[in-house]
């Protein structure tokens, strides 16, 4: 089973994805952006989907550090900005995809299908 990492502070949020992929998915959670970095060193995770605003460190910062240490991971940006300048902030710090919030789970779980090769 694959694992993704959920950078994701907010309850009502991550419940949402925990329950459209908790039985495809290993989950773990990050509450900010520097939790995330240590996560993602400590599991490997075949994915990340990184909330943009976040306490302590915010998802861009938390992007461009796992960036200096793996370029082939998969960083989908979750956000409720859904501006094209915002998805260029995020594609620009590192991120491989953008989706905006709220999530709509069967567009979700197709998207993490493409990236994960199911």
């Amino acid at each position: 089973m694959k694992t993704i990492l959920i950078a994701e502070d907010t309850d009502s949020n991550y419940l949402l994805l925990n329950i459209v992929l908790r039985k495809k998915y290993n989950l773990i959670r990050a509450l900010d952006g520097e939790e995330a970095v240590r996560l993602f060193r400590e599991y490997h995770p075949d994915l990340i989907l990184m909330d943009m605003k976040m306490p302590v460190m915010d998802g861009l910062t938390a992007t461009r550090e796992i960036r200096k240490e793996n370029q082939d991971i998969v960083i989908i940006a979750l956000t409720a900005n859904a501006f094209d300048s915002d998805k260029q902030k995020s594609i620009d710090a590192g991120c491989t995809d953008y989706m905006a919030k709220p999530i709509i789970a069967s567009e979700l779980l197709a998207l993490l299908g493409s990236y994960l090769s199911e």
